[in-house]
């Protein structure tokens, strides 16, 4: 009997799951309206797999005052996210960082970054795959772009990871700010976050990906993971 209840509680999840995964692509709703920045406060482009992860990661980080999630890279105008997980408008799930520089550097944004992400997977992040989902560094100027490749630099001449890292660096040319349901994800529904995390393998790849680094003498110890 109870491992019949515990079969059930499994499939119950796996059902909970999937259902989480169908809701998120097939669910539609109004653009989110965000305000502009204020005067001092700076800005910065993630492409790190599923945003609704990536926001919640960056938005714990002491120092930033919001994540807002979004679609850089592609081609077409203001995509929608039905036409982002088509694969055809060239777009990454993206955040936008807005931070305060007098309490976090860009350049420890970036490695932060890093310490969240699987930077050496081309196809995709952890569960998700395709191009919308592969990660990046989207600049906006020079000296962002010499940080990052400072730093991409630094990881691979450590030994940091096992296989080269793939993480594009891009200049940014749009940001187009997602649909209100994708905003605050993990703050709003965070049972079904929850899930989706968990189910997603990020978290266990991310530990595994620390305890490399670790082995290599160059641990994720002051980028430490979000614990959920």
């Amino acid at each position: 009997m109870k491992l019949r209840a515990t079969s059930i509680i499994a499939v119950l999840a796996l059902v909970l799951l999937g259902g989480i995964f169908y809701w998120r692509a097939h669910r539609y709703d109004e653009q989110a309206v965000i305000p502009q920045a204020p005067m001092g406060i700076a800005l910065a482009y993630f492409a790190g797999g599923c945003f609704w992860c990536t926001e919640a990661d960056f938005e714990k980080v002491p120092g930033v005052i919001e994540a807002i999630s979004g679609y850089a890279g592609g081609h077409l105008e203001d995509p929608t996210y039905p036409e982002v997980v088509k694969e055809t408008t060239g777009h990454r799930e993206t955040v936008e960082v807005r931070y305060d520089p007098t309490n976090v550097s860009y350049q420890e944004l970036v490695k932060y970054f890093f310490a969240h992400i699987d930077p050496t997977d081309d196809g995709g992040q952890f569960i998700d795959r395709g191009e919308s989902y592969t990660s990046a560094i989207f600049y906006r100027s020079d000296e962002e772009r010499q940080i990052a490749t400072d730093v991409i630099q630094n990881l691979e001449e450590s030994g940091a990871y096992e296989n080269p890292i793939v993480t594009a660096l891009l200049p940014l040319n749009q940001f187009w700010i997602a649909e209100e349901y994708h905003q605050d994800y993990y703050k709003k529904n965070p049972v079904r976050y929850d899930y989706y995390r968990s189910g997603s393998g990020r978290d266990k790849r991310l530990a595994e990906l620390c305890a490399f680094r670790a082995a290599k003498g160059f641990p994720c110890i002051n980028f430490p993971l979000v614990t959920h």
